[in-house]
């Protein structure tokens, strides 16, 4: 034991020295676009609650009053005793909004997507995954024992051609409907066309895009007005929706299957019903208050032409995700830190979340955000760029863990 703690410490000791050593900061009070960090208010843009929702009165009303009716645990499996009411009303609600036959809860994201791959295709099969998809994604595919293929960053070229060699009997396109660290759209329209060329399916993980695209925020399908049975559309609660949790939607028959075989479900403590209250909230809010979408796209655009003329690239995107490319380790961890010292929290992600010399500020808008907000953020890192010149840096990136 000794030696192992020994070899963990040396590696956390390079982890500090490549500038890659991460820290948790203590927030108090609820997410906003001012949160208190460390002790300290903040004008915040690193939050995924993109609509504003995570503090909304109608959510929090919604959840007392789950609380009240159901108490604050599930205390089983779904499969036992765990399947409330309010659950099988959020799961029918959700089926409707994004226009698909069924849909089945799940505790996260990530456990979502660990059940959903292994139950749809296992050893013998294939899985075409995209190059900067989501850890879960790839956890997922790892985990189902599939032949696991991945195709450049939203190249339809390079996938036609894996496609057009394989033979396996099931094949499974996954990919990102939003990407979590760009903030750019899968190519869906095109990727919908191959699984209809060479017989695949097609499962988006929209974490990023549920809430925030297509009408009323009904995600990346909608967006591009897509709509087929070949199709497992995959959503998040945790960011736009404001609270927590996932779903998955598609043909009745495969969500049946899933619920018998996606362990991340079965093996599960059911989530509490109050969130199920809430979300049936959030699903009214999207409905009846789009204006946090168009909102929240004039923020987006304010942005962009606001930093057009910075030293850094920031990355096209038209989702609240907005990047800020800066290569460099160091130089990403201080303009975070000059940032904060200004009072605003941007945070840097560096390897293995994002590739080799990629390093970069992500910006997180939020309908929540007024255009002061937002203005305050760019004067502030035009100030930044004055006095930080991009120099090389003696921390090198390591290469992904993905």
């Amino acid at each position: 034991m000794p030696d192992l703690v020994d070899d963990i410490s040396t590696q956390l000791l390079a982890l500090q020295e490549q500038k890659l050593l991460r820290q948790r900061r203590i927030v108090d009070g609820p997410q906003g676009p001012v949160m208190t960090v460390d002790g300290k208010p903040f004008l915040a843009f690193a939050s995924n609650d993109y609509l504003g929702l995570a503090n909304h009165p109608a959510l929090i009303a919604a959840a007392h009053e789950g609380i009240d009716r159901y108490g604050v645990g599930a205390a089983s499996s779904a499969l036992v005793s765990g399947h409330s009411r309010v659950m099988e009303e959020l799961e029918v609600a959700l089926a409707a909004f994004v226009g698909m036959p069924r849909a089945l809860h799940f505790s996260n994201g990530y456990m979502a997507n660990m059940g959903i791959i292994p139950a749809l295709v296992g050893a013998g099969d294939t899985v075409f995954c995209d190059r900067l998809n989501h850890a879960c994604l790839i956890d997922g595919a790892r985990l189902s024992g599939a032949e696991f293929r991945i195709y450049p960053h939203n190249d339809i070229t390079r996938l036609k051609q894996l496609l057009a060699k394989n033979t396996s009997p099931r094949k499974l396109i996954i990919t990102d409907g939003v990407f979590s660290m760009d903030g750019d759209i899968a190519r869906l329209p095109e990727l919908l066309a191959l699984c209809e060329e060479y017989d695949a399916w097609l499962l988006v993980d929209d974490a990023h895009g549920f809430g925030v695209l297509g009408p009323q925020g009904r995600g990346s399908l909608a967006h591009f007005g897509l709509a087929s049975p070949r199709v497992l559309y995959m959503g998040t609660f945790g960011k736009a929706a404001g609270v927590a949790g996932a779903f998955v939607a598609g043909d009745a028959t495969l969500i049946t299957w899933l619920m018998q075989r996606a362990r991340t479900y079965v093996f599960t403590t059911a989530s509490p019903p109050m969130l199920a209250s809430a979300l049936l909230a959030t699903l009214k809010i999207f409905e009846t208050e789009y204006w946090r979408q168009q909102h929240l796209q004039e923020r987006i655009q304010q942005l962009q032409q606001g930093l057009a003329d910075l030293p850094w690239r920031l990355l096209p995107s038209q989702t609240a995700i907005q990047a800020l490319i800066v290569e460099d380790n160091q130089l990403a961890l201080d303009l975070m830190a000059a940032l904060y010292e200004q009072g605003i929290w941007v945070p840097a992600i560096r390897p293995p979340t994002v590739p080799k010399g990629t390093a970069r500020l992500r910006i997180s808008l939020s309908a929540a955000h007024s255009e002061e907000q937002v203005e305050q953020l760019i004067a502030a890192l035009k100030n930044v760029a004055k006095n930080i010149i991009p120099d090389s840096r003696s921390g090198e990136d390591d290469e992904m863990l993905k």
